[in-house]
Order: C-alpha cells, then structure tokens, then sequence
C-alpha cells in the first residue's frame, strides 16, 4: 500500500500583509512605448536622460511609474523651455 505525505498546510496572508508590485518594463518593451529605438534607450540610460531604471543583476528594467513620471517631467508648453 502506498503511503502518501500529508501537504503542509498553506496559509494565505492577511490583507494588511499584501503587497502589490511594480510593473516592470525591459527595454524592448520601454522602447516599443516611447516610439524609440533600443540604441536610444541604452544611450539615454549612459547619459542619465532617460527614465529611471533598476538593475537586476545584469538586467535593466523599468518600473512603469518611473517612466511615467519621467514623462510627466519632460512635458513642456513651448519649444523654448528647458
């Protein structure tokens, strides 16, 4: 007869615990938004123009708010600013 091992028991953690993520974005998907080239994104990200970004290990990632709020500091109301 087989025995089989009980599953432990899992216990979902209360509401006040839960925790909602960032959304990340990589730099295909970065660029695919902006209407930009990869090549743009990487030079922007040396130069420190670009959105704010995250390294993960060795890969680069981009919170959606973060290139939100990039935007949102680039928006201008004539060419002459900035």
């Amino acid at each position: 007869m087989l025995q089989t091992t009980p599953k432990p028991e899992t216990t979902a953690l209360p509401p006040e615990h839960s925790v909602t993520l960032p959304r990340l974005w990589d730099q295909k998907t970065l660029a695919a938004y902006l209407g930009k080239s990869t090549a743009w994104c990487e030079r922007a990200r040396w130069a420190g123009e670009g959105p704010r970004f995250v390294k993960l290990g060795r890969h680069v990632r981009y919170r959606a708010d973060d290139v939100l709020a990039w935007i949102e500091e680039n928006a201008r109301t004539c060419s002459g600013e900035g």
